[in-house]
């Protein structure tokens, strides 16, 4: 006879039930990409309170760069200008040479010559004297006085002297004289030879009206024998472009400056990114309530 008690059903686990060890849910992969923001404006990008932190010190680096920058520069020029007055003491102390002997007529000239100090010997053309305007000599403008010298060998254009007023310029010694003086290379031709007046002291356009061979540079005179007139002032040694300034120092100067610049251009590029949705959506008050991931199922 079967049994009439009947079989009790086993009790079912409350929902709230703890959940064992071994049945936890598996830990986040900490190397999972981070959700990515949503794209934005530039504008709004670059207001992020992040953002105006790097701009902060990205902006005081560049700062400190360029502060750098123009020490080096200062640096650059002390230098430069040390190393300036010892090559001029070194050419006013130095023998002059032959002038055949540093540069013939129609040869190329070469940029170390400038400067160098030589010795010729002819007869100046007094008819043939020419003025060169708008030039500056001790912070006044004047002219240049240039005469050409005929030697054997070829016309030398000389810069004898500057003068105020045109009408300060002398006659050049007659008869031979022996000339020392700072060469310096021809100028870029101007407009020309026109009423004894040339904007340019260059040898292409004076071979036309004085006729050759001639030099392609000109002679800076720093004294004559017979002497010419005391009235003409004379000018200083011609100097390279760029003398004055330490080349190393200058570069170092460029580098610090490059460096300013690349800290600007690269908040520019973080500011691109963050627009453009590259970062991560940690403590974003811009993100929208509709881009909030909706929550893991139960």
């Amino acid at each position: 006879m079967p049994d009439p008690t009947p079989v009790a059903a086993p009790a079912a686990e409350p929902a709230d039930a703890e959940v064992r060890p071994d049945e936890a849910a598996p830990a986040q992969d900490p190397w999972a990409q981070a959700a990515r923001r949503p794209p934005t404006t530039m504008l709004r990008a670059a207001v992020r309170p992040r953002m105006i932190v790097l701009l902060l010190l990205l902006l005081g680096a560049a700062y400190a760069c360029g502060r750098l920058g123009v020490w080096q520069l200062d640096r650059a020029q002390i230098r430069g200008a040390g190393a300036q007055e010892r090559h001029v003491a070194e050419q006013l102390a130095a023998p002059p040479v032959p002038i055949l002997d540093v540069l013939a007529p129609q040869t190329a000239f070469e940029g170390d010559d400038v400067g160098r100090k030589v010795s010729v010997t002819g007869a100046y053309e007094a008819d043939e004297q020419l003025l060169v305007p708008d030039r500056a000599l001790d912070g006044r403008t004047g002219y240049l006085v240039l005469t050409p010298l005929r030697t054997s060998d070829g016309v030398l254009p000389v810069v004898r002297g500057w003068v105020a007023q045109p009408g300060a310029a002398d006659d050049p010694p007659a008869g031979t004289v022996a000339v020392e003086g700072f060469l310096q290379a021809s100028e870029q031709a101007g407009s020309g030879v026109a009423d004894g007046r040339t904007d340019a002291i260059s040898s292409a356009e004076l071979v036309g009206t004085w006729g050759g061979p001639i030099w392609t540079g000109y002679l800076v005179l720093s004294s004559s024998d017979p002497a010419q007139s005391a009235d003409l002032a004379l000018l200083g040694i011609p100097t390279k472009p760029g003398e004055g300034l330490n080349i190393q120092n200058l570069a170092y100067a460029a580098q610090w400056w490059i460096f300013g610049t690349f800290a600007v251009l690269l908040w520019l590029r973080l500011v691109r990114d963050e627009a453009r949705g590259d970062g991560s959506d940690e403590d974003d008050e811009d993100l929208p309530d509709e881009a909030t991931p909706p929550p893991a199922p139960a």
